[in-house]
């Protein structure tokens, strides 16, 4: 017959090992933040189904600004998001713009561990400022990268451009962008319009050149072609999951599962989630799903 002391050390050893086990979902939420575009609520959505299926309890706050989400996480109203490294060295840190995406990634991370957020492996992507063209136009007139652009502009091209307003005066916008491939638009060939009409426009043939962001989904969609930023002009905004310290120190195991879905992450896999959304009309919710699904991450 066992001793009863030893029965109960039995059942409490038991019953340790259930609680380990269920540790995850016995702990405070997790908190995950998103901000309120298509891309990003994609990945929010993505992030919050992926640490579930890991056992983790998980709150979302997504659809918030920049700003706002930012300071959320420094207050620790959010433990994790994913954000772009421009914004950390160029928007919120004040800091010059590195030469390249490596040293945009370690200012970045180091200036925030400071602030007590680290950043975790970044992804494969950049989704900056780009110009594009219809993709059978960059064929037929040779133009690939900004700098080809510039050549045909001083070859005497006659070229129109769709821009919103703030690309057009910001200080790191069209104006420096022609001083550094040293070519200039006319400005009665400037159509200037709201984001989202950039796109139509190129599409209708309204214009022969649009300001777009590298990984909308329309891009591919509409065929076009996004011209290389050969000389690196635009500031990098690779994506990164970036956590508050705090929580990755109670959950040491976040940062691998995090960095195994950042592998998965490159602009064409953003760029055909983006379309998936906003051109083919698919759930936010199920396009998060099979994109896990599909890279085996669930």
């Amino acid at each position: 017959m066992q001793h009863p002391l030893k029965t109960l050390l039995t059942t409490l050893g038991l019953s340790l090992s259930v609680v380990a086990t269920t540790a995850h979902a016995q702990d405070d939420p997790i908190v995950v933040g998103g901000l309120n575009y298509t891309e990003h609520l994609i990945l929010t959505s993505a992030t919050v189904q992926l640490l579930k299926a890991n056992d983790y309890s998980v709150e979302k706050r997504d659809g918030l600004g920049t700003s706002v989400l930012r300071q959320a996480q420094k207050n620790g109203q959010v433990d994790l998001y994913w954000e772009y490294t421009g914004n950390s060295v160029i928007l919120f840190h004040d800091q010059p713009q590195p030469d390249n995406a490596a040293e945009t990634y370690a200012t970045a991370k180091r200036l925030d561990a400071e602030k007590g957020l680290v950043w975790l492996n970044p992804s494969d992507t950049n989704n900056t400022y780009a110009l594009a063209m219809r993709e059978a136009d960059a064929d037929k007139r040779d133009i690939h990268t900004l700098s080809d652009l510039a050549e045909a502009m001083n070859d005497g091209a006659d070229l129109t451009l769709a821009s919103n307003a703030e690309f057009y005066a910001r200080d790191d916008g069209l104006r420096p962008l022609q001083k550094a491939y040293d070519f200039r638009f006319p400005r009665s060939n400037v159509k200037r319009m709201d984001s989202g009409l950039t796109y139509n426009a190129l599409r209708d043939g309204e214009v022969d050149v649009a300001l777009v962001f590298a990984t909308d989904g329309r891009n591919g969609a509409f065929d076009f072609e996004v011209l290389d930023d050969d000389k690196q002009f635009f500031p990098v905004y690779q994506l990164a999951p970036v956590v508050r310290e705090e929580t990755l120190d109670a959950h040491p195991d976040l940062r691998s599962v995090l960095n195994e879905m950042s592998a998965t992450l490159n602009d064409s896999t953003l760029i055909d989630l983006n379309r998936r959304v906003d051109v083919d009309d698919q759930n936010i919710e199920k396009v998060a799903h099979d994109f896990l699904t599909e890279n085996d991450l669930l």
